[in-house]
């Protein structure tokens, strides 16, 4: 029995309260005009629906008013849990609208949304992008910034969409929360995501090498929100791609460059001369120059003439005195004899 009404007055209050505050929404209540994302399942559609038991789309530039649906789909039986199967609707996104019992569009039912889910690391230490840097100095302080259109949930069903994020270890180990520099755990499963893009705290530092070995870590993100993922596991839809971090003490670009270095400086001192090298690296030449003699010796050569045959000494244009000659001898001797 309640002796003063002190206590009266605040059991009163708080059972008003109570009933006073709004009901939330149920993240899988679709009301008229929302989005619906393709793989989810177990929807409520009927405050979307209203009377109606048919939806239709039209493809771009359609008149709506004066032409049938493109695509027409009955939801009799299912509009307390339905499924936007990927199967039925996937080349057909938009706006569905409700048809009446004549086949014409009544108002917009919802606008099937295909999901987009993208996941990136940040080293807020050094405020820098993972992605530049593909590593992170081990004790840096990382969140994690998450963008996605799925984030129309928490506007239009008043419940944000849960997004899960995935980190493997060298190990193949998947972690569930990870340590942030105070040696606090900081739990990454089902994260309600409220903006796009959004940004996690500096939820993960490195700096124990007993949790945080050494190594290259494996990133993603995923979202299960009314088995999507399930129904629906398409990478950079219900699940992001994945993004790589290794973590170490040193820059793996210094530590490359510096093994070059060594390896440069060991190199063996013997090189392979060109021959100009080798003419260069040959002994000094001596400026003595040696005496030469040289032996010439001279051989007379004797040419012996032959005396001349007498056909080869006869001279042209003694033929016709001779023969003159030899008649006027023969005519004297005629007249002496006479």
């Amino acid at each position: 029995m309640i002796k003063n009404g002190i206590p009266l007055l605040i059991v009163l209050l708080c059972i008003f309260l109570l009933c006073a505050a709004p009901a939330t929404a149920a993240i899988n209540t679709i009301k008229q005009g929302n989005a619906v994302f393709l793989g989810e399942e177990g929807l409520d559609v009927s405050a979307a629906m209203g009377p109606d038991i048919q939806i239709g789309w039209w493809a771009s530039a359609a008149e709506i008013a004066t032409t049938s649906p493109t695509n027409a789909i009955d939801l009799q039986g299912r509009t307390t849990s339905f499924m936007v199967n990927p199967s039925e609707f996937d080349g057909y996104l938009g706006n569905w609208y409700r048809l009446n019992s004549g086949g014409k569009a009544d108002g917009i039912a919802f606008n099937v949304v295909d999901p987009q889910l993208d996941i990136k690391a940040e080293d807020t230490t050094v405020q820098v992008d993972v992605e530049t840097l593909k590593w992170i100095p081990t004790g840096d302080d990382i969140r994690f910034k998450i963008d996605t259109n799925l984030v129309q949930m928490a506007s239009q069903r008043a419940s944000p969409p849960l997004i899960t994020i995935k980190v493997q270890g060298p190990d193949g180990g998947i972690y569930t929360s990870l340590y942030n520099a105070g040696g606090t755990p900081m739990s990454i499963v089902e994260i309600p995501v409220t903006t796009r893009p959004f940004y996690t705290d500096s939820i993960w530092n490195m700096g124990n090498r007993d949790r945080y070995p050494p190594g290259t870590y494996t990133i993603w993100a995923e979202c299960n929100v009314n088995k999507m993922n399930d129904n629906y596991d398409v990478t950079g839809k219900t699940r992001s791609s994945t993004i790589s971090l290794l973590n170490q003490g040193e820059n793996p670009l210094i530590q490359k460059a510096t093994t070059q270095g060594t390896t440069q400086s060991s190199l063996p001192t013997t090189i392979t001369a060109t021959p100009e090298a080798t003419a260069a690296t040959q002994a000094p030449i001596s400026t003595t120059v040696p005496t030469i003699t040289t032996v010439t010796s001279l051989t007379t050569a004797v040419t012996e003439i032959p005396s001349p045959s007498p056909t080869q000494t006869k001279a042209a244009g003694f033929e016709p005195i001779l023969a003159v000659s030899a008649i006027i001898s023969g005519f004297i001797c005629y007249l002496k004899k006479k």
